[in-house]
Formats: structure tokens, sequence, C-alpha cells
């Protein structure tokens, strides 16, 4: 009898302290006791959660890379003749009259020719100037007021090759020394001198005569590798 009530002791307290354990564990919300301290006591930061991916939570935003195409943007280029500016030396000019000009009996229209002398490939572009040499004489030009026609592009003139522009004058009319429709007086001239971009001042003589024209003013085309009629 006697050892049948110590056992009955012994389940009791047992069973009490069951009792006070499932107690403790279960707390409001269904925390564990203990949940969120360290041993000693101290409470314990929750550690950051993550998504899936394993990219930081919305709390802690990570830093977006830089642009593989950040930075100034590239630059461009034209394309190249891949040969230098001609320069004075490099070029021979003549001159001879156009087969289509304006009515009349003054020049009217005359296509000098450039060709390269210089043994090398060289480029010109853009638009002749024009003026009339006094007495022969480029010290004593005369500019002419010019008016240009057509695009411009450069010109590769290959080692002997050649480049040409076309200038239309305001044409001479009647017989002897002429007239010219806006009452002004014919002028004639020996020769022209006739600038290049970049290359200097060409004086040039027609082949057949001199340049006989009326008001100064003179209609140009650009330079270029095909030649005008």
């Amino acid at each position: 009898m006697y050892g049948i009530g110590i056992r009955r002791v012994a389940t009791a307290m047992v069973t009490a302290s069951a009792a006070t354990l499932l107690m403790t564990a279960c707390q409001p919300g269904g925390t564990p006791a203990g949940a969120g301290s360290s041993p000693s006591g101290a409470p314990v930061k929750p550690a950051a959660s993550t998504s899936t991916s394993g990219s930081a939570s919305p709390s802690a935003p990570s830093t977006p890379a830089a642009s593989a195409t950040s930075g100034s943007p590239a630059h461009t280029t034209t394309p190249s003749t891949g040969a230098k500016a001609c320069g004075l030396p490099d070029l021979k000019a003549s001159m001879y009259q156009a087969a289509v000009r304006p009515d009349g009996t003054g020049t009217g229209a005359a296509i000098v020719e450039f060709t390269n002398v210089s043994g090398k490939a060289c480029t010109v572009q853009g638009y002749p100037t024009v003026a009339g040499a006094g007495n022969g004489s480029p010290e004593k030009n005369r500019p002419l007021t010019v008016t240009t026609t057509g695009g411009a592009s450069a010109v590769k003139v290959a080692a002997g090759g050649k480049a040409w522009t076309k200038l239309t004058f305001v044409q001479v009319q009647g017989e002897a020394d002429g007239y010219c429709k806006s009452g002004a007086t014919p002028a004639s001239y020996p020769t022209l001198v006739v600038g290049v971009p970049g290359a200097g001042a060409h004086q040039v003589a027609l082949t057949d005569g001199v340049i006989a024209e009326c008001d100064d003013k003179v209609t140009v085309t650009a330079l270029s590798a095909a030649k005008p009629s």
C-alpha cells in the first residue's frame, strides 16, 4: 500500500509539471515562449526576409546597376575621300567657251577646267570666285558678283585627273561693241582670276578670244567631277 501511494504522488507531480509546461508554451497568438529572446534575455532582431529570387526585401532596396550605354554618345564621322585638299600648285587651269550658252554675241558661258598636276590625288570642293583681271593683271582684279547653282560636295581628283566649273555670264547683245539690256556698257577681260576654295586664285584666259559680258555678274556651278556642257 505504501508503494502504491508513492507512485500515485509521483504520477500527480508529473501530470502537474506537464500541464505547467503546456500552459507556458501556448501563449496568445501561438507564439512560443522565449521567442525573440537570447539566452541572456535580450531581444533578438528578426532576420531580414528575402524573396524567392534572393533580392533584398522592399525595406532595403538594391541600387540599380550602371547602364552599359551610359556616358557621352558616340561621335559620328563623315566618309572621307582619303586624299588631302588640293593646293595652288597642284592645279593647272584652262578655259574655253561652253557649248550651251545664252543667246547673244558675247562670251555667254565658259568652262574652266582644273587638271591635277601634283602626281597624287587631292580634293576640291565648293564654288569658285570670279574676277576680271584689269589689263590682264590679277593685281587689278574687278570682282564679279557670283550667283551659285547646284550642290557642292568633295571631288577627289586623281593624279592627271580633272574637275570642272561652268561660268554663265549676262550676255552681250548686238553687233560691233554690242550693248547690255540693262543699259550698262559691256566689259571685256583678256583673262579672269578664278579662285578655288582652299586652292588659291588661278589666272586663266579663254582659248578662243576674250571674255565679253554685261553687268559684272556670273552664275557659277560647284566644282564637279562631271564635265559640264
